[in-house]
């Protein structure tokens, strides 16, 4: 029997790509609101109690209202693509790799990872565990992101005529990524984040800086590769790829959807310093394909299934 599945803000640019994912699969039926009826609450209140899973691309605020037309005798499970319960108690977080394929699978409330902290964790949160770097360590993440993160305002100012090249921002040290990437690290202090923004409409380079001298127990950048290499040795999304081939790394103006993520560790030549680098698809891995990717475990189904991940 099929798992019926309704996108609650399904015109949004997550809610577009996910539906283009789920697109003709077996196994999945979607409920489907039409556009008269797309903001009518009792409408999506009827929707969201009939899914067996319902998918939420709202803003913050929405997606807590959302949660509010759910009649729990009813037994829909949810995805949250949006901020809002990302440290919540009582939800899982939806990264696989990180918290457990067993755990995702059996969650009723799951939050979808943020873009940015996606990148940072996937780096970070393997090697603070395992003891190779420092949890009381002051973390900076300097990161670029098509503009397609932004939602519509953005997507729409990047794409007129007299558009920015690159736009910095979060200069108020308040980006509601930071506790986030803090909580799921199991960090001791919040982070320095610097995000910005290029003319490129997806894809997305996440980079962690460190002084490696600085640190006690002597990391150095090749224990920390071959760290994350073990750690991701397993999955079909995540790679980890050997910096010493790399000069530099591009993101494509016009680059196609993509669900995979690349994990660099770049070092030189004293061992003194180090760039951890994650680079990932902002639509992919770092929202439509992280959901999907849950959205699969929770259904019981090969976790890649309908994902766009490179040919082996």
């Amino acid at each position: 029997m099929p798992h019926s599945v309704f996108v609650d803000g399904a015109a949004g640019t997550t809610g577009l790509e996910i539906l283009d994912r789920l697109a003709g699969r077996d196994g999945i039926a979607l409920i489907e609101l039409d556009e008269s009826r797309r903001k009518d609450e009792g409408a999506r209140r009827e929707a969201l109690n009939e899914a067996d899973i319902a998918i939420l691309c709202l803003p913050d605020e929405a997606a807590r209202q959302a949660m509010g037309l759910l009649d729990l005798a009813m037994g829909t499970r949810v995805i949250d693509a949006s901020s809002a319960h990302r440290t919540a108690e009582g939800w899982c977080y939806g990264f696989p790799e990180l918290v457990g394929s067993d755990r995702v699978a059996e969650a009723r409330r799951v939050s979808n990872p943020g873009c940015y902290p996606t990148g940072f964790l996937a780096l970070v949160a393997p090697l603070v565990r395992e003891g190779l770097l420092p949890a009381d360590w002051p973390y900076t993440i300097n990161a670029v992101s098509g503009y397609s993160g932004g939602g519509k305002s953005l997507i729409e100012r990047f794409q007129t005529d007299g558009a920015p090249a690159f736009r910095a921002y979060g200069y108020d040290m308040a980006h509601k990524h930071r506790d986030e990437m803090k909580a799921h690290a199991g960090l001791e202090h919040g982070v320095i984040f610097a995000p910005s923004v290029v003319s490129a409409y997806r894809g997305m380079i996440v980079e962690v800086p460190l002084h490696l001298g600085a640190m006690a127990g002597d990391p150095t950048a090749d224990a920390l590769r071959s760290a994350l290499s073990e750690f991701y040795a397993d999955s079909p999304i995540i790679s980890v790829r050997d910096g010493d081939l790399a000069s530099e790394l591009l993101l494509e103006a016009n680059a196609p959807p993509s669900d995979a993520m690349e994990l660099f560790v770049f070092g030189n030549a004293g061992g003194w310093h180090a760039r951890l680098v994650a680079r990932l698809d902002n639509l992919g891995k770092g929202a439509s394909g992280a959901a999907i990717q849950s959205l699969n475990l929770m259904c019981g189904l090969p976790e890649t299934t309908g994902l766009r991940l490179p040919a082996a």
